[in-house]
């Protein structure tokens, strides 16, 4: 067992529901202590303190574990999250065990190499919660209509939109008066109703969005965008949070999953699409907003249309303009702007 010094100590947490394996080293690389303890920040502290009060630590990014950084930061020690991916790939070794996982966290720590993930405060993490619980509302009710249409469809019945399109209250008051058979009539009564509960549901979660961000200055500069409605706000807010983290316009769109991906070999020069990077409904919601800008703003059409004219395929123009507004918005929104 060690004794309490004020030396530094760096290490490394490979974390599990119910436990936390807890490396610790010294300045040399040397293994202080290699082992498993409760995942409790109170028992995890004290035992790295045993070895020297200054603690640098990480914790590899998964579900909980940004909650107990947050935990061990307020105890004083300086800890990050760590990209699981890239530690997995800094590891060059097919083995996984909870004991050298803890140990490399604890290393890329000691020589300052440890692949930073953004410790989003509290009230960004309750935002991104509403944000994805509106998005599961709104998958199950897009699955609800498929359900109705493949319904519709083995029953060979169709519903007139004369008068009114899909999904609009004067099709919809057609689908009670279809001749079906009684198992369908009842399974189709089930899924209506349950197509109007989720309808009911993300109301309630947009009222809340509104109230949550009424007053928060990003969301107001943002909805100032042409073609920038609550949610599109409220999902930029949610999961790009601060502008000024990123070093560049440029390096924002590559988190967006906005940004062309490289595949040049030699003399071959080309690209891939999209880097499958970022949240796939910011990209998503991103790119509906490119659509918005292109319909209605003309230096966006004149954008669009030279790349159109170059032979550009039209979904790579969406994204080039979505880039584009993304690169241009990381200025607007800096600090000195929205004090402004």
């Amino acid at each position: 067992m060690g004794s309490l010094t004020r030396e530094r100590v760096f290490v490394g947490l490979d974390y599990h529901q119910l436990s936390v394996q807890v490396c610790v080293l010294d300045d040399t690389g040397r293994v202080l202590h290699n082992a498993s303890l409760a995942n409790d920040a109170t028992a995890i502290a004290a035992t790295a303190w045993r070895y020297g009060q200054r603690v640098e630590a990480a914790i590899e990014c998964c579900c909980g574990a940004a909650n107990l950084a947050k935990q061990l930061r307020e105890l004083g020690w300086s800890i990050g999250l760590a990209h699981a991916g890239f530690v997995a790939r800094m590891k060059q070794n097919p083995d996984k065990t909870d004991f050298a996982d803890a140990r490399i966290l604890a290393d890329l720590v000691r020589v300052g190499y440890l692949p930073k993930v953004w410790l989003a405060p509290d009230e960004i993490v309750e935002l991104r919660r509403l944000i994805r619980f509106r998005q599961q509302l709104v998958n199950d009710r897009r699955n609800v209509k498929l359900r109705i249409r493949g319904l519709l469809r083995d029953e060979r019945m169709p519903v007139s939109t004369e008068g009114g399109r899909a999904w609009s209250k004067f099709w919809l008051s057609q689908l009670p008066g279809l001749p079906l058979p009684s198992t369908a009539r009842w399974i189709l009564e089930q899924q209506l109703a349950r197509l109007t509960d989720l309808d009911q549901r993300i109301v309630q979660v947009e009222q809340r969005l509104k109230q949550q961000l009424e007053h928060d200055a990003v969301v107001q500069k943002l909805l100032q965008q042409p073609g920038i409605g609550w949610v599109t706000a409220a999902t930029i807010r949610a999961e790009i949070a601060e502008f000024d983290r990123f070093r560049s316009g440029k390096q924002l769109a590559k988190y967006c999953g906005l940004s062309p991906r490289n595949a040049s070999s030699g003399e071959r020069q080309s690209d891939a699409g999209l880097i499958k990077a970022g949240n796939p409904q910011l990209r998503a919601v991103l790119i509906e907003a490119a659509h918005r800008l292109i319909w209605r703003e003309e230096h966006w059409q004149q954008f669009a249309a030279g790349l159109l004219r170059r032979g550009k395929p039209k979904s790579l123009v969406v994204a080039a303009v979505a880039n584009r507004w993304m690169r241009r918005l990381y200025h607007q929104m800096q600090p000195e702007q929205l004090a402004a």
